[in-house]
């Protein structure tokens, strides 16, 4: 794997943004143990790009000055001001794909490792945004551009700092969107323009070894072991299906049918309507072996052609590879090698 570029507000929350705002809890009083809430984010944008307003899908957000302090939430976001030289003060804990149980996935991990940097304060998301963990880290900026915030999350956050949410769906940006949206709101817009082509021209170069994917039919899914009635799957609204095609390999007709009506990220089909998806050459899906056997053995889902070759990539549940198949800017270049070696591997079973 390579190493990753670097480059309803409740009482307690209303107290907590009160002695943010005198300087009672402020993060330079007091540092806890995990390290990040003390750190300065040394933030190379140009201050004369402020003030910078961020359009997004609840609203628009306007930065005044350039932060020095970037928190961020949700899935993925802090890679962006990572791979673009600042130490985020608080990001979200790591609790699926964590190989080493500290709550940072190792492709953040090498990016905080090569800028000798502590880790930033790990925001438990577990039972959804804790808001004074956010509040204590005095953030001038909050990070959300890949996330599924409500209108009452982002009404919250947005009383401890801006906020940059998603551009048009929960859950439905791409990698290049997060950094898009993200690097703006830092008074970084070139600079991400520059990072997203040069991530799109590593996955270029690395796809090229594959021409063997070229036009396949792949689809994301989804399965319970407990029920295989259902077999659910990624549309193109969600970066996860997306990337497929980004790899080379072309969308299922249902799943582009589906995706065109839908405004979620995830959709479901009955296993008796298993030969809709007749054209599925390659299965992308979380499990094992053992759920691959399982799912050969349904007299139904074992209808779908690549069910049947076995042309089945599993990405062993809460593992750092099955993390990064759903693409982020340091995790692009950890992963993808491992990640079409599988595929390919997987498309060499498909009739």
């Amino acid at each position: 794997m390579r190493t990753s570029r670097t480059a309803s507000v409740s009482a307690a929350l209303t107290a907590t943004l009160v002695l943010a705002a005198c300087g009672g809890s402020s993060a330079e009083d007091g540092a806890d143990a995990d390290g990040g809430a003390d750190q300065e984010s040394a933030a190379p944008a140009d201050a004369a790009a402020f003030p910078v307003t961020v359009e997004h899908a609840l609203g628009e957000t306007t930065i005044e000055e350039q932060p020095e302090r970037v928190a961020s939430v949700a899935w993925a976001n802090h890679e962006v001001p990572l791979a673009l030289g600042i130490v985020p003060v608080g990001m979200s804990e790591a609790t699926w794909g964590d190989d080493d149980g500290n709550g940072v996935l190792p492709w953040v991990e090498d990016a905080l490792a090569e800028m000798d940097a502590e880790t930033p304060v790990l925001f438990d998301e577990t039972d959804g945004i804790d808001f004074e963990a956010v509040a204590d880290t005095e953030p001038d900026v909050i990070l959300a551009a890949y996330s599924g915030l409500t209108q009452e999350e982002y009404d919250t956050l947005s009383q401890i700092a801006p906020v940059v949410a998603y551009p048009e769906l929960a859950w439905g940006t791409t990698w290049q969107q997060m950094v898009e949206l993200n690097s703006q709101a830092l008074g970084m817009a070139e600079e991400g323009d520059a990072l997203v082509e040069e991530l799109e021209g590593y996955v270029s170069d690395t796809v090229a070894d594959y021409p063997e994917l070229e036009g396949m039919s792949a689809m994301f899914s989804s399965h319970s072991t407990d029920d295989l009635s259902q077999v659910g799957f990624y549309t193109t609204n969600d970066p996860r299906a997306l990337f497929l095609e980004e790899l080379g390999m072309s969308t299922p007709e249902l799943v582009a049918e589906r995706s065109a009506q839908s405004d979620t990220f995830y959709e479901t089909v009955s296993a008796e309507n298993a030969d809709l998806l007749e054209d599925v050459d390659l299965l992308v899906t979380y499990g094992d072996d053992a759920l691959l056997t399982q799912l050969q053995d349904d007299a139904l889902v074992s209808e779908i052609p690549a069910v049947e070759d076995g042309a089945v990539v599993m990405l062993e549940n809460d593992t750092p590879l099955a993390a990064a198949a759903n693409p982020s800017p340091l995790a692009l270049e950890w992963g993808l090698t491992d990640f079409l070696d599988r595929v390919s591997a997987a498309a060499e079973k498909s009739r």
